[in-house]
Parts: structure tokens; sequence; C-alpha cells
């Protein structure tokens, strides 16, 4: 069986020739898909603090937290799927290749019916347990229960896209949320300021956005010209083999982003003992660290594809390289993005909110926070590179431990001693630091072990 296949007009060849410009090349369009994704939630937060009132701002912004927690343990599963979709094709197995694409197809629409009826009933009592203000709660719990019927759409997108990624095809996604977003924008504005439906309008127009962009992956993938991961419809199923390899190495990654966000409820939590001017004002700032961790998400999903593709063909050397390239050119792009967004704060937060109230907040965040996010490619990047190489819980452990655990900690040890806004906002920083640590010191000792025993196997031979 060749390995190789002559590569179509959207694959990237990731086992041959020069790095740096392949791997600009995968991430660059991928950080602008998420930032697009983003987009959706930030246009929402934009159009009702704009048109609507600083609750309805509050009750949308306040969400994140709440739906990243339920999100991201079933997107985590999209990273085992892309890894082990890629590492098939490194190998050159096309059959494996084939059905492990139709059983991540399955199991994407599973779970995003089982996160929509979730969501319908967890809503109201998750969002009292975080103390959300009596002010905001009935909007948050309405645009919490609209936002939750996207959720087959979500997964299936997501899901689509790891598929996608696996062959180095980073450009149609992101033509589905361009065309979704547009869309989105549009309807809220149509919503919101000629409807009057405040967090309905958002919510629904979301969702519907949502179809666009799921519908439209979908159709790339039933129409793919490489028959290796073209999806037929008739040959959906949940094959056990490829099941277990995709929870093997996806489950670490969902439940870390699981945690790592219930870390981010706590937070949530004790920034809404602050009033709704605080919830709002983090909101607002939010909008743009997701926008600069999302570069460093890119090339976190660049690294962990690239260094699949690789390891499956046991190019030892190509799979040091992707990590150097990918850590050096996230964390880069990441401190120029947040230094333009902290220069130039005054300006960017008013495009959300003209509230004198809220604004002094936003501004505080953004100041805390965004200095040192690049930091966030040292746990995030390298890990990737570590499940790449199969090794996907011990990733997952440090993070929780150095950016769940001791957030948590610190929020009932220093944030209780000062209790200020900006002592909770140090958190972030100080816990980036400590799990960057961590996990770098890992990956080194881990590959140094894998690889020598690649080398030794391969001089048995």
């Amino acid at each position: 069986m060749a390995r190789h296949k002559a590569l179509g007009s959207h694959q990237v060849n990731m086992l041959e020739g020069p790095l740096l410009k392949k791997i600009l090349l995968f991430a660059l369009p991928l950080a602008a898909s998420s930032i697009i994704q983003q987009l959706f939630n930030s246009a929402d937060i934009a159009v009702v603090g704009r048109f609507a009132s600083s609750q309805a701002l509050a009750a949308v912004g306040s969400n994140g937290p709440v739906i990243n927690l339920l999100v991201l343990l079933f997107t985590g599963l999209s990273v085992g799927a892309n890894v082990i979709i890629a590492q098939y094709i490194g190998q050159g197995e096309r059959k494996k290749v084939s059905e492990s694409v139709h059983t991540v197809v399955s199991l994407s629409l599973i779970s995003g019916v089982f996160l929509l009826l979730l969501g319908q009933i967890i809503a109201p009592p998750l969002l009292r347990m975080m103390n959300t203000p009596e002010d905001v709660i009935d909007l948050a719990t309405l645009y919490l229960r609209i936002y939750f019927l996207g959720m087959p759409f979500i997964m299936l997108y997501n899901f689509g896209s790891a598929i996608l990624r696996s062959i180095g095809d980073t450009r149609r996604p992101l033509y589905c949320l361009m065309a979704s977003g547009v869309v989105n924008v549009a309807l809220n504005l149509l919503l919101v300021v000629v409807f009057k439906m405040s967090v309905a309008g958002v919510g629904i127009a979301t969702v519907i956005a949502d179809m666009i962009s799921a519908g439209l992956v979908m159709y790339f993938l039933m129409t793919e010209q490489n028959e290796d991961i073209r999806v037929n419809l008739k040959k959906l199923s949940l094959k056990k083999e490829y099941l277990i390899k995709v929870f093997k190495i996806g489950a670490p990654a969902g439940v870390q982003g699981m945690v790592f966000s219930l870390s981010n409820v706590c937070i949530q939590t004790s920034i809404n003992s602050f009033g709704s001017d605080a919830v709002a004002g983090s909101a607002t700032a939010l909008n743009f660290e997701y926008i600069t961790y999302f570069i460093i998400s890119a090339f976190n999903q660049t690294a962990v594809t690239f260094t699949s593709q690789n390891y499956g063909a046991a190019k030892l050397d190509r799979c040091k390289t992707v990590l150097r390239l990918s850590l050096l050119s996230g964390c880069i792009i990441c401190a120029v993005v947040s230094t333009v967004f902290i220069l130039g704060s005054g300006f960017f937060v008013r495009i959300y909110t003209t509230d004198e109230n809220v604004i002094p907040y936003a501004l505080t965040r953004m100041t805390h926070v965004m200095l040192i996010e690049f930091v966030t490619g040292f746990y995030e990047i390298t890990g990737a590179a570590l499940r790449g190489i199969g090794h996907s819980l011990l990733p997952a452990v440090l993070t929780i431990f150095g950016s769940v655990v001791f957030r948590i900690v610190w929020i009932y040890t220093v944030f209780a001693y000062f209790n200020t806004f900006d002592w909770l906002m140090n958190v972030y920083p100080v816990s980036w630091v400590i799990t960057g640590v961590a996990v770098t010191a890992s990956y080194l000792v881990i590959r140094r072990k894998e690889f020598d025993r690649i080398e030794r196997a391969r001089a048995a031979r």
C-alpha cells in the first residue's frame, strides 16, 4: 500500500519540505476561524450592549464560562479525532482513515443532541449556583437555553473541521465561518435593533449561524475529492476500535478543558459578587482575550496535527521542529496582538459599551490578564505536541493542577484576603507561568524516552 497519495488542492504535505511556511498557512486560517466563531458571541455582546442594556450585556457575557464548561468536554474529543486520523494518514492506512471519519461524524451528532437536552435542564440551577445577579438571571437563562438549541450544529462543525484539519485544510472551515458570521451579525442587528428582541434575538441569530456553518462543512466533507475522508451518510457508524482511540486522546483534553472552564466558573462567581457592572466589564474584556487566546489555540492544533502525522511516519526530527516553530510563532503573534489591544484599550472597550460604570472593570481585566497571555503557549502548544505523540493524560493532569486547582486555592486564600477585582484578575498570569513550566519540563522528559524507544527499535531491525 502506498504511504502517500497525490495531494488535493486543499491538503498540506506535512511530511516533507520546509515547515515554517506550512505551519503558518495552516495556523493562521485556523486562528481566523476561531476568532470568527468567537465573534458570534462578541457580536451578540456588542449589539445588546449598544442597543439594549447593560443588564442584557451582562446576561449574554456571563454565559461564556457556562457554555464552555459543557462544550469543551466534547470539543476535546475532536482533538482525539484529529490525532488518530492524522496518524492513520501518516501511516498510509486509508481504510482506517475512512472508517474513523465516519465514526467521528456519528459521535458529533450524538454529543450535540445530548448537549442540547442537558443545556435546557441545567441552565437555571447552574446560573443560580454561580450567584448570577438577580437583575440579570432571567435574561441569562433565556439566552443560554436558546444557545444550546444549536449544539448539534456546533458539534458537527467542530468535528467536521477536525477531519479537514487532519489533511491540512484549515481554509474551508474558515470559509464556513465567514459566511455564517455575516449572517449572524445581520440577524443580530435585525432582531435586536429593529424587532427589539434583546437577548432572545441574539440567541436566535447565533443558532441560525451555527446551522449554516455546520451545513457548509458537511457539504465540503460529502463532496471531498479525497475519498479517504469523504463522508457518505450511509456509512455512518460507531466503531469501537476508533471510539476507544478518540476517547483515549480526546477525553483527557476534553476533561482538561471542562475542568479548566470550571475554574473560570468559580472566577465568574467571584466576579458576580462585584455586581452587574463588573460582570458586564469582564464580559467586554473577554472578547479581546478570546482573540489572543485563539492565536495560541491555532498553533496548538497545528502542533498536534503536524506532530501526529510525522510521529505516525516516525519522522522524529520533524516532530521537534514542529514544536519549536509552532511555539515561537504562536507566542510572538499572541504578544503582538495583545500589545495592540492593551495600548488601544480605551478605544476597543467602547466598541462594546459606553457605560462609564462598566468601562473601568473592562480596562482592569485587559491590563492584568493580557500582558503576558503569550505564556499560555508553553502549556497549550507543548501539551499539544505531547498529544501528538500519544500522551494526552499527563498535560491534562498538569494543566488541571496548575491552572484549575491553583486558581480555586487563590480565590479562597489570596482573593479572600485582599478581595479586590485587581487581585482576582492576577490569578490568571500566575497560574499560566506555573502550568507552562510544568508541561514544558514534562514534554522534554517524555519526548526523550519515546524517541529513544523508537530509535532503539530501528537499530534492532
